[in-house]
């Protein structure tokens, strides 16, 4: 007992009634005396045995005592750990050896209990802490901390059978007490090692762990009464990811609750992402490499201080979802790896146990214990934390056993296949157990390769996800529009591939903090061109990615085109939203989750093929695509992207709705507006259907195509569009911009072409060259199939005279009224300028 490789200390310590009376031994190093004080003042002084250890035997049977134990000059109460049983039930320990305990941080870890002391005891009643832990090939166990000068002599843990859990109430051990296991290996080393179930810890680099009694009120019920009827598949759904230390640095949580639920409501963002809260002890592995998996860091304050910032962001009607990590874990000699000398957490063969790139230990899946860990992790932060999605890390590197691995280096399965099937059933029973216990929240996989059904239920042999991140369209998108303007062409098919395979599952659209670290440069970095053609490009980028089927999700700091690559030492531009051109994309983040929000057509029928259709998808010569998004009430939204350095004149784009049932089209959103710091080309805010099928779809509209810009079209009910003609004509005829809009012919160079627009004033982030200095403008190509635009104008103006006439026909579909257009781009009167 004394060397600590003891199974059942509670058999020798405390007090232990026989024939002869009650023998009481205490453990106490450096203590010159032990008495025991009986419920009925009696004091009985123990007899030193030696090492620290006292005995006597009493005459009487004893009740309620405590320990009277002198250092010197000081004398402490205490109450004797070993007088009480265990504070796990049989129950506790069934579930634990079968991998099922679904509140494992109930049982396992450190937690303060209070009990009643017996009827007319002069004591006050016993408070302290609960010690437990999983250790199966331990020979001892101890616990150390502040209460026992960080010397486990005197408290050691008793083995609870063959469950593999050792435990120990602790009197006088209350919340906020610092702590640690010291664990005796089979080979005869003491390792000290923080509890893998702690719920709160030191501040890193610091690694002890803390006892936490949470004493935080939620205010955010009907939010998760809300939460249980969500339906994710057929919601708005637009994420705003965030590294918690670095995106404003020097707040913690509660200066967190006070500044993100505003910027992100300013926003309109629907949820946000936490980089992994957990808590890790390389600062700069982002939170990435875990240490306590139901823990949230110190490093911005206390677990009942995070409560508050997600309590904040739901009383703000903002989501919260979290990166969780059970793909691997740092080799921390004080954390998981080799916990009671052996593999416990990690693979044990090395091929399997470790990754090659990462330098990290990879969790042994197919041991139940480490499943339960892992889903129990998962549920905690659900049910405790209040969190309603976890975003799974590293899917990929879980499912193929030569993830990264050389030939010869990994072992195949039983099947002689690289499919490592142990972690495949734990993400199913993962994704299973989290959606059954808490309705409404969801689990998305980032997961890099093909593998079949990810979000396929479990019972039709899918791994259960509600989402995927889409790691295929991001990197053909970014790849597309890293490209110049005039070689797009060669890449069109980058930007529709992915519609392929859009509806295979369900997806989400990452721009996320990958693309924007490592050299990779920013969003805005990653566009060619000048200043002015980068913006031009985030912004008509972003556009396309808020109307392609899929959820949205976009780091920190490209809502506003941040410049430099993200760090997390030096957080975000901030003073770049004092510059007027980065605050236009700003605008226009806001602008689009204004009208996606309200827009049912881009986000109702995101996993279905028949929420999609190509408007135009093969128009590579013109870097223009098109397309039409419906919602279940058959309303369609027209989404077109130019993504030439060229405004297109006399466009000719089908429409899917006849002249008849919508004769006027609005412009419901046009990313080279003049407030987004665009050049102002687009179509004055309307668009007129021709009587004239085309491609298939039964009308055309003639556009004008922004440069590097996108826009979004709705059709306008015919009453309104009459109502809208007859102002017009009252009006008079539309005066013209002032500024010609020209194609400038440049030497050869990396930047292609850009426009440039003569101004009355200088305004910045706008391209301006006087006409009278630049050279003689080039003509604007055509687009195929137009001969006949020198009619297309005259044929425009008819449209218009004929929208007067065409109220009986709108009529056969029925009344409708006026829609709200939050974020329609709507012409200012500027003088000089044209705007879209």
């Amino acid at each position: 007992m004394l060397d600590g490789a003891v199974h059942d200390p509670h058999r020798l310590l405390g007090a232990h009634s026989g024939a002869d009376g009650t023998l009481v031994r205490a453990l106490r190093p450096f203590a010159e005396g032990v008495t025991v004080l009986t419920a009925a003042g009696e004091r009985y002084p123990l007899i030193p045995q030696g090492e620290g250890l006292f005995a006597a035997l009493l005459p009487d049977a004893l009740g309620d005592y405590r320990l009277e134990v002198g250092y010197g000059d000081a004398t402490i109460l205490l109450d004797d750990p070993y007088r009480f049983l265990p504070t796990l039930g049989e129950i506790d320990l069934h579930l634990i050896g079968e991998g099922r305990h679904e509140q494992l941080w109930e049982a396992l870890g450190s937690r303060v209990r209070r009990f009643d002391s017996p009827e007319g005891s002069p004591f006050d009643p016993p408070v302290g802490t609960s010690f437990a832990v999983w250790a199966p090939n331990a020979r001892g166990v101890r616990v150390v901390g502040d209460f026992n000068y960080w010397n486990g002599t005197s408290h050691p843990l008793r083995s609870m059978g063959s469950s593999g859990v050792w435990e120990l109430f602790v009197p006088g051990v209350e919340a906020g007490a610092r702590y640690k296991y010291e664990i005796l290996g089979r080979d005869g080393v003491w390792r000290q090692k923080a509890d893998p179930l702690a719920r709160r810890c030191e501040m890193p680099p610091a690694n002890a762990s803390i006892v936490d009694e949470t004493h935080y009120e939620w205010n955010d019920d009907e939010w998760l009464e809300q939460r249980a009827k969500w339906d994710a598949y057929h919601s708005p759904m637009s994420v705003y990811e965030l590294h918690l230390a670095s995106w404003r640095p020097g707040l913690d949580y509660r200066g967190l609750a006070e500044q993100l639920p505003a910027y992100l409501n300013e926003l309109g963002f629907t949820h946000v992402e936490f980089l992994p809260p957990t808590e890790h002890p390389f600062g700069g592995s982002w939170g990435y490499q875990v240490s306590s998996y139901f823990a949230p860091t110190a490093r911005l304050g206390t677990p009942d201080e995070f409560r508050h910032l997600i309590d904040a962001l739901h009383r703000a009607g903002i989501g919260v979802i979290i990166d969780w990590v059970p793909a691997h874990f740092p080799k921390d000699a004080w954390a998981l790896a080799e916990f009671d000398g052996t593999p416990l957490y990690e693979h044990p063969d090395p091929w399997r146990g470790e990754h090659p790139d990462w330098g990290t230990l990879v969790f042994d899946y197919g041991r139940r214990e480490v499943r339960n860990f892992l889903v129990a992790s998962a549920l905690f932060w659900c049910e405790e934390m209040h969190v309603d999605g976890l975003r799974v890390d590293a899917v990929a590197s879980m499912l193929y056993l030569d993830y990264s691995r050389e030939d010869g280096r990994w072992h195949p399965n039983a099947y002689g296949g690289r499919e490592n099937l142990e972690a495949v059933s734990f993400l199913q029973e993962l994704t299973a157990t989290v959606y059954k216990r808490v309705p409404g929240v969801t689990v998305a996989a980032e997961e890099s390769t093909a593998w079949p059904g990810v979000t396929r239920p479990t019972d039709h042999d899918g791994l259960g996800f509600g989402f995927k991140w889409n790691m295929g369209w991001m990197h053909d998108s970014l790849g597309y529009m890293s490209e110049q303007p005039i070689n797009r062409r060669w890449h069109h098919n980058r930007m529709t591939f992915s519609m392929v395979y859009a509806f295979t599952e369900n997806f989400i659209l990452p721009i996320s903090h990958d693309e924007v670290v490592h050299g990779k440069g920013s969003l805005l970095r990653k566009m060619p061109g000048d200043r002015w053609q980068q913006l031009a490009n985030v912004r008509a980028y972003l556009a396309f990615m808020w109307s392609h089927p899929g959820k949205q999700l976009l780091f920190s700091g490209c809502e506003f085109a941040q410049d430099s690559e993200w760090s997390e030492q030096a957080g975000l531009d901030w003073w770049l939203l004092d510059n007027p051109a980065h605050r236009g994309v700003f605008r226009l983040v806001q602008d689009l989750n204004s009208a996606y929000r309200t827009r049912p057509a881009l986000w109702e029928r995101d996993t279905s093929g028949d929420g999609f259709s190509w408007l135009k998808a093969d128009d590579g010569d013109h870097n223009v695509f098109a397309f039409v998004r419906w919602g279940f009430d058959g309303r369609p939204l027209v989404c077109v992207a130019n993504f030439a350095g060229v405004p297109w004149e006399g466009y000719s784009l089908p429409l899917p709705w006849s002249a008849g049932q919508a004769p006027v089209w609005s412009e419901v959103l046009n990313t080279d507006a003049e407030q987004y710091g665009g050049s102002g080309v687009g179509n004055f805010g309307q668009v007129y259907a021709l009587d004239e099928g085309q491609d298939g779809w039964p009308a055309r509209a003639v556009l004008r195509l922004p440069p590097l810009g996108a826009l979004w079209l709705e059709p306008r009910p015919a009453e309104t569009a009459e109502r809208g003609e007859s102002a017009a004509l009252e009006a008079g005829p539309r005066q013209e911009s002032e500024s010609r809009i020209v194609v400038v012919q440049q030497p050869a160079a990396e930047n292609e072409p850009g426009i440039h627009a003569e101004p009355i004033t200088s305004e910045p982030g706008i391209h301006a060259e006087p006409i009278t200095t630049t050279p003689a403008p080039i003509e604007v190509p055509e687009p195929a199939a137009t001969e006949t635009a020198k009619t297309e104008t005259a044929k425009t103006e008819a449209a218009k005279t004929e929208a007067a006439k065409i109220k009986t026909a709108a009529t056969e579909r029925g009344p409708s009224a006026t829609p709200k257009r939050p974020g329609a781009v709507k012409p200012r009167a500027r003088s000089g300028r044209r705007t879209g």
